[in-house]
């Protein structure tokens, strides 16, 4: 009893969540991935408007369904430049940024390693600020010039996850790592959401050139913020209270092992725990960023939207998946402290739920022909359902290998980029007549990855510290 008593003065339980500092650093960092998405999505909305969209003729080009009553647009939106880049061209264009985002993601979490996330991550997304600002110069110059500039832009968006992840392992206690990284990535999706619509009013009302100045600003106060409130970690944050400090801290004190620059390298790229996070990270982002990506042009050249509808109607997937992350990771969390269910049965049930359901209904979408009502009910749900990742694969790293989260999260990241990288290509080459059947090859494709990436991660995910992450292998609720 005198041990306990002890060690209830050194070791805190837990800290209070409201005013808590750990709290401030998930809604700051829920800030910046809004911003990251943001600047990662608005111009999937603004390439609607950038193109020429008439014929040889000088006749509007027309969508596959019966097209919907759109209100006349202002005059004066119409002074931005238009260009004529046929899908090939486009599905570059769309698909560029990922391979800049690829190049710096094993980088950004050996470096958030080395030398501390806050201004790798701060850094990192004002970069991408920066030449968002410069994209409406670029797209004038040419289609070779924006696509280098998305490029650059992915080169400084890439060490933004991994850099997170290497921050959430000094800050996140383990009984409460659903709950702060849901809420922090939940910002990706609040990115989408907002992004999307709001690209389209700016498109309808000004013109597609202020979606970039607008979006840029909101990413520049943002990066303000993050230079002035955050720290690396509990130890150099100058508000934190004493309590807090001490529960984070001891909470984590073994699982974490920061002794020297040393990585196992040949552990982390043998350990099959891994591995079933790549797959499963690849394969859920097919889905993803496949509808990310084309979903407004989906929206467009299919059902017949115009660019005043599509924003929004684009967005709504994006609803449901980020309530269903914020709620996932509440439940996950639940289950774990207060039910006792293993951490593996919980992130292979969660990431389960979050693909299968996904890959079943961007099927179904497919074959709802001109019922745009269904059609975009079931994306809707394909995306919503796919939230639950959140608590599932999406967060295994810091299960397995606190220590080398942002690493693990780099290298998992590099391979759930490729999809972002040739997802739109291969799409956009098998949709050149933009026909319901040749979507219907684009839906089913998107789907077969989802459910082998759900098999194989069910069988070989983990859910433990692996003995080559720590010195003294110690797991929270297995």
């Amino acid at each position: 009893s005198r041990f306990l008593s002890v060690f209830s003065v050194v070791s805190p339980l837990s800290a209070p969540a409201c005013c808590s500092s750990r709290y401030g650093l998930s809604l700051l960092s829920c800030y910046g991935f809004f911003v990251a998405y943001a600047l990662r999505v608005n111009l999937s909305v603004a390439m609607v408007d950038m193109l020429n969209n008439t014929d040889a003729s000088g006749n509007t080009s027309k969508s596959v369904c019966p097209a919907h009553s759109s209100p006349a647009r202002p005059i004066y939106n119409h002074t931005a430049s238009v260009y004529d880049w046929d899908s090939e061209t486009q599905g570059w264009i769309l698909g560029s940024f990922f391979y800049g985002y690829i190049l710096t993601q094993i980088p950004g979490g050996y470096l958030a390693r080395k030398y501390g996330a806050k201004w790798l991550l701060g850094l990192g997304i004002l970069g991408t600020v920066v030449f968002t600002l410069l994209t409406p110069v670029a797209a004038d110059l040419g289609a070779g010039y924006l696509i280098a500039v998305r490029v650059l832009e992915g080169i400084g968006e890439g060490v933004t996850f991994p850099a997170m992840h290497a921050m959430w392992a000094f800050w996140a206690p383990p009984m409460e790592r659903s709950r702060l990284l849901t809420i922090a990535y939940t910002g990706a999706q609040l990115g989408t959401v907002v992004a999307l619509p709001l690209s389209a009013q700016i498109c309808f009302y000004l013109d597609w050139t202020w979606v970039f100045y607008i979006f840029g600003i909101v990413g520049i106060v943002w990066f303000i913020l993050w230079a002035l409130l955050v720290s690396n970690t509990p130890s150099t944050h100058p508000r934190i209270t004493e309590q807090e400090r001490l529960y984070i801290t001891s909470s984590l004190n073994k699982e974490l092992t920061l002794s020297g620059d040393h990585i196992p390298w040949g552990s982390i790229l043998t350990s099959m725990p891994l591995w079933a996070i790549v797959v499963a990270h690849f394969s859920y982002n097919w889905t993803f960023y496949t509808l990310l990506t084309l979903l407004p042009t989906y929206m467009s050249d299919v059902l017949g939207f115009s660019i005043k509808e599509n924003g929004a109607l684009s967005a709504l997937p994006y609803i449901g998946c980020g309530l269903l992350a914020v709620l996932g990771g509440q439940l996950a969390d639940y289950l774990r402290e207060n039910c006792f269910y293993r951490t593996v049965v919980v992130r292979k049930a969660f990431s389960l739920v979050g693909m299968i359901g996904p890959a079943v209904f961007i099927v179904a979408a497919g074959y709802t022909g001109c019922n745009y009502i269904l059609a975009v009910a079931f994306l809707s749900i394909s995306s919503s359902l796919g939230g639950i990742v959140a608590s599932g694969f999406n967060i295994n790293h810091l299960d397995i290998a606190p220590s080398y989260a942002g690493i693990l999260l780099g290298i998992t990241n590099s391979f759930a980029t490729i999809p972002g990288m040739v997802g739109p290509v291969i799409a956009r080459a098998l949709t050149k007549n933009n026909t319901i059947e040749e979507w219907q090859t684009v839906f089913y494709i998107s789907a077969g990855i989802n459910l082998f990436g759900a098999v194989f991660y069910t069988v070989f995910g983990q859910g433990v510290v692996q003995p080559w992450a720590v010195h003294n292998p110690h797991s929270h609720g297995n």
